[in-house]
């Protein structure tokens, strides 16, 4: 069998092909998606399982003149190698290779870029108009999971697209159970209830029975196949946002898949409305232990795909995750008031343990950051203790509702933000890099920076004992290696930790302003420039008195930090120095204005200046 797959450098060369050519199109991007990302780790059981509808996508439609927007976008592999990008696969998700996620900017295929998730049909319904506006024949789709379909925006959108009749949309639900945590909520019932229904269920077999007698009569019924469905099913929560519903349908099989895209799409063309296309499609398939475990398999590192995924035998550090993981049983079992909560994070998040041992005490809310926050202040207004685990950058979609629902209350809602600062592979839609801005400037909100395992298990306490909104900021991945006590104590709220003083006398005393895990190269550097160093744990209450004192006794600072300088945690520093009339040099390190790209999370630190080395180096350039 030739490999047609070599042959395919952009859609319109897979639009050459004869549609019976296609099954085998799909088995060899399913092989090389398979042998691609066993060598550079990645995102697997989504891709896996959106194989057939990426050919299906491309060969029907005439991309990219008709817009295709991937939400979320991990499950968008696929659709990178049949658009020209085969041959950079080898260098995805690294430094200087294509992203893990569609970018605008890396290729004219990939019409809106996307990494969070339910903003697929808001994006393709503004194509659609703009398709109406300037009068063009094209059609915008959006391809969403049942996971992100639990998004609140994604019916935000659908309520605004459902009363335009003649807009060019199609919504394609990829309905395969899975988010990235399993799939929780009415709307994951509901979807259960619609592909399992009995009704459906026995005349589609009655029917397939009859026609089993007339061959001739195949595919001619398997045309009609979609119109019939709406016939036994009941009548779809989509159908009344104004959507015409198909499906739900196999997105496995080519000869069911392309007829029904041919036909929505003459009926999106001639002006009969958005189109809403029902999928089901199973995780990881095609390979058998992405699809027995297609969380484990969801965004695996390197592996073998003849042995598949291997216990590691080496033994690891401990990472931040782990650490909350612990910290919040631990904290469970001495204080019932707790609660947890993830907005679909289960894993990410380190919530596993506690969802077995305290299932009343967990809520995965799905996809929906602004509902975790608000449900939360809700929690904490009946007494409740409330933990919310969830990733820096995602936190950035429940502002308003921090704002507003929380500190405007003044609520103990404790937030336990995973993956601040650079996150390496994932990169720039995923970094954590504004909290410290976004968070220090809400009043009532208590903000700190542990600086490694120990001190993050610590000040975990201290947020969760604290009567105002708390955040504790921590990084992906493992710290030095502390040794973690078992102690629920926290620390003194707002003390700064002086880890090491200049011994100069005279000449030029510099002291550095730590704040989180840049805090070991910032000792590093101490050691060979005699630095005083501060472990300064608290962003939100500031250490006055400890600022005060290293303001009187040095003559320049240092602050450093894994965020955004401005508006960060150094910019709290100079800010009270001005209050008390004290001015004097100062330099900030932190992540640069502008966006950090996918890469390993130590070359990127290092190319920001943030190893010790370019820490050195800033420090000499600026004060020697």
């Amino acid at each position: 069998m030739t490999n047609l797959l070599k042959t395919i450098q952009s859609p319109s060369d897979l639009r050459e092909l004869k549609r019976t050519q296609l099954p085998q199109i799909a088995n060899e991007l399913r092989e090389f998606l398979l042998d691609s990302v066993s060598q550079t780790g990645g995102h697997l059981s989504s891709n896996l399982g959106t194989v057939e509808l990426t050919v299906a996508l491309h060969y029907v439609f005439n991309t990219p003149e008709d817009k295709v927007v991937w939400d979320v976008g991990h499950q968008s592999y696929p659709h990178k190698i049949l658009t020209g990008r085969r041959d950079q696969m080898s260098g995805i998700r690294q430094l200087g290779g294509i992203s893990g996620f569609p970018k605008r900017s890396e290729s004219k295929y990939d019409d809106f870029g996307t990494a969070h998730s339910s903003t697929s049909i808001s994006a393709a319904t503004a194509m659609a108009h703009a398709a109406l506006i300037q009068e063009k024949s094209n059609v915008a789709i959006a391809v969403i999971g049942d996971g992100a379909m639990t998004g609140g925006m994604a019916f935000e959108a659908m309520n605004h697209a459902g009363v335009t009749r003649n807009l060019p949309l199609i919504v394609i639900l990829n309905d395969n159970d899975m988010s990235i945590s399993p799939a929780v909520g009415a709307l994951n019932r509901y979807l259960a209830r619609l592909i399992s229904s009995p009704l459906y269920d026995t005349t589609k077999n009655a029917v397939g029975n009859v026609l089993s007698i007339v061959p001739q009569l195949r595919e001619f019924a398997k045309r009609l196949e979609e119109q019939a469905k709406g016939m036994v099913v009941p009548n779809t929560i989509f159908e009344e946002f104004g959507f015409n519903y198909i499906g739900p349908i196999d997105g496995h099989d080519l000869n069911s898949l392309i007829p029904t895209l041919q036909n929505i799409q003459k009926l999106a063309l001639q002006g009969d409305g958005p189109q809403f296309v029902h999928i089901v499609t199973k995780k990881g398939n095609g390979y058998a232990p992405a699809e027995a475990d297609p969380i484990k398999y969801h965004g695996p590192g390197k592996f073998d795909p003849k042995v598949g995924i291997l216990p590691s035998k080496t033994v690891s550090k401990k990472t931040f995750t782990q650490i909350f993981g612990e910290w919040i049983c631990d904290m469970a079992k001495v204080d019932d008031k707790l609660v947890g909560i993830t907005p679909a994070m289960r894993e990410g998040s380190g919530l596993v343990e506690f969802e077995k041992n305290f299932p009343k005490r967990y809520f995965d809310v799905g996809i929906a950051e602004q509902h975790a926050v608000t449900f939360s202040a809700g929690l904490a207004c009946e007494g409740l203790k409330p933990v919310l685990a969830i990733y820096s950058t995602f936190l950035q979609r429940g502002y308003d509702q921090l704002i507003h629902d929380v500190a405007l209350q003044d609520l103990p809602v404790m937030f336990a933000l995973d993956r601040a600062g650079i996150v390496g592979a994932d990169g720039a839609t995923h970094a954590g890099v504004y909290d410290i801005p976004y968070l220090r400037c809400i009043p009532n909100m208590l903000v700190m920076t542990p600086s490694d395992e120990n001190e993050c298990r610590q000040l975990l306490s201290t947020a969760y004992y604290a009567k105002h909104p708390s955040a504790v900021r921590y990084p992906r991945g493992s710290g030095v290696g502390a040794e973690v006590s078992s102690s629920l104590d926290g620390l003194p709220l707002g003390r700064a930790n002086l880890r090491k003083m200049t011994t100069q006398l005279t000449g030029k005393r510099l002291a550095v302003l730590a704040f989180g895990t840049l805090l070991h190269p910032c000792l590093e550097v101490a050691e060979k420039l005699d630095l005083t160093v501060v472990d300064m744990r608290f962003v939100k209450p500031i250490d006055e008195e400890m600022l005060t004192q290293i303001a009187n006794t040095h003559d320049g600072l240092i602050t450093i930090e894994e965020g955004s300088i401005q508006g960060g945690a150094g910019s709290a520093c100079v800010e009270y120095l001005n209050q008390i009339g004290l001015a004097l040099p100062t330099l900030h390190l932190g992540l640069p204005d502008r966006f950090i790209d996918h890469g390993d999370s130590q070359v990127l630190l290092a190319a920001c200046g943030l190893d010790a080395s370019g820490i050195e180096r800033s420090i000499i350039t600026r004060f020697f």
